[in-house]
C-alpha cells in the first residue's frame, strides 16, 4: 500500500508540473503551409500544437504579428497564459519555390515526352511570348503541373495552362516551341577518305526541320565509316557524307588470287579503281599488263573468278 501511494504521488506531480509548464513564443519562425499553428509559434504547445492561429504570408514573403494579436488568436482557442519572452512582436517568413520559364518550360517538354512527340536524342527549345517574372509557390515537391496544352506542330506555336500551388488562379502561357534533335558533328578538319572514331565526333542539338529532308545519321551508323570528301570542324554529318571505307584503295600493290578447289593461283598487280570489301574493282595484272575485274577480298588481296587456264595466262 505505501509503495502504491508513493507511485501515486509522483504521478500527481509529474502530471501538475506538466500542467504548470506554460507554452513560450520562439521568436522569428519560418513556416511552410497557409496556416501558422501554436506548434509554429510556441515551444510546449501540447495538445495544440496543430491548431491553426492565423493565416500565413504569401510564399516567399514575411509578415510581422504583434503581442496583442498573438494573444488573441491563442486565447480563441483556449490558451490564456503564455510566456512572451520580452518579445512584443514576432516575424512571420513563409517558404517558397521559384517557378520561373527554365521549370515551365521543362514540364512542357516532359508533357510533350509523355505524348510520343519527343523521343530519345530530342529535346524541345520554348520561347515565351511575353515574358514573366519568377512565381512564389508553396515549397513543395511539385509547385507547378500543366493542366492543359495545346501544341501546333506545323508552326510550332502552342498555349499552356499551368496550376501553381499557393495561386487560385491558374497561369496561361503562349509562345513557340522547336524541336531538336542531337545530330553528329565532326570534332576536327579532316581530309577525304578518314574512318571517322568516336573521337572524332560530338553531338549537337540542331532544329529537326533541318534534318527532315537530308536525313540524320546515327552515331552508331558513323564509327568505321569514311569521308566521302574534305570536311571542316564543326560539319554536321548527313548519310550522303559518308560511305563504307575502301579495302583496297586505287594504285594500291594487290595479290590477285583465283581459288579453284584445292588449288590456289596467286599473282601480282596493282588496284586501277578502289573498293570496299565484297565489291568489284578492276586490277592491273604486272605479269601480262592486262587489266582485269577482281572482287576486294582483303587489304591487298582481290580475287577473280575466271578459269584456271584463262588465269594462267592473264
Amino acid at each position: 500500500m505505501i509503495a502504491r501511494s508513493v507511485l501515486a504521488t509522483v504521478v500527481s506531480l509529474l502530471l501538475s508540473a506538466s500542467a504548470l509548464a506554460a507554452p513560450s513564443l520562439k521568436g522569428d519562425i519560418t513556416v511552410v503551409a497557409d496556416v501558422v499553428t501554436v506548434g509554429d509559434m510556441f515551444d510546449d504547445a501540447g495538445m495544440s500544437a496543430e491548431d491553426a492561429l492565423f493565416r500565413a504570408p504569401k510564399p516567399g514573403t514575411t509578415g510581422n504579428v504583434d503581442l496583442h494579436d498573438i494573444e488573441a488568436a491563442a486565447a480563441r482557442i483556449g490558451i490564456e497564459t503564455f510566456e512572451a519572452r520580452g518579445l512584443d512582436s514576432i516575424r512571420v517568413s513563409r517558404s517558397a519555390t521559384v517557378v520561373d520559364q527554365t521549370l515551365l518550360a521543362d514540364l512542357i517538354s516532359a508533357d510533350l515526352t509523355n505524348r510520343g512527340i519527343l523521343t530519345e536524342g530530342m529535346s524541345a527549345n520554348t520561347q515565351f511570348a511575353t515574358a514573366f517574372s519568377a512565381i512564389n509557390a508553396e515549397a513543395v515537391d511539385n509547385p507547378a503541373s500543366v493542366t492543359a496544352l495545346r501544341y501546333l506542330p506545323g508552326s510550332g506555336a502552342f498555349t499552356a495552362r499551368f496550376a501553381i500551388s499557393g495561386l487560385d488562379r491558374p497561369l496561361d502561357i503562349a509562345g513557340s516551341i522547336e524541336l531538336m534533335i542531337d545530330a553528329p558533328h565532326l570534332a576536327g578538319n579532316f581530309p577525304a577518305g578518314t574512318v571517322l572514331d568516336a573521337s572524332d565526333i560530338v553531338m549537337r542539338p540542331v532544329p529537326l526541320r533541318f534534318v527532315e529532308s537530308t536525313g540524320i545519321a546515327r552515331l552508331q551508323d558513323i564509327i568505321g565509316m569514311s569521308l566521302v570528301r574534305q570536311s571542316r570542324d564543326g560539319m554536321m554529318l548527313k548519310p550522303a557524307d559518308l560511305t563504307t571505307p575502301l579495302t583496297v584503295a586505287k594504285n594500291d600493290p594487290v595479290t590477285i588470287y583465283f581459288r579453284r578447289g584445292p588449288l590456289t593461283l596467286t599473282v601480282k598487280g596493282q588496284a586501277v579503281t578502289g573498293a570496299s570489301l565484297g565489291a568489284p574493282l578492276q586490277v592491273l595484272n604486272l605479269m601480262s599488263r592486262r587489266v582485269i575485274n577482281a572482287t576486294a577480298i582483303a587489304a591487298g588481296a582481290v580475287e577473280v573468278s575466271t578459269a584456271p587456264l584463262a588465269m594462267a595466262g592473264l
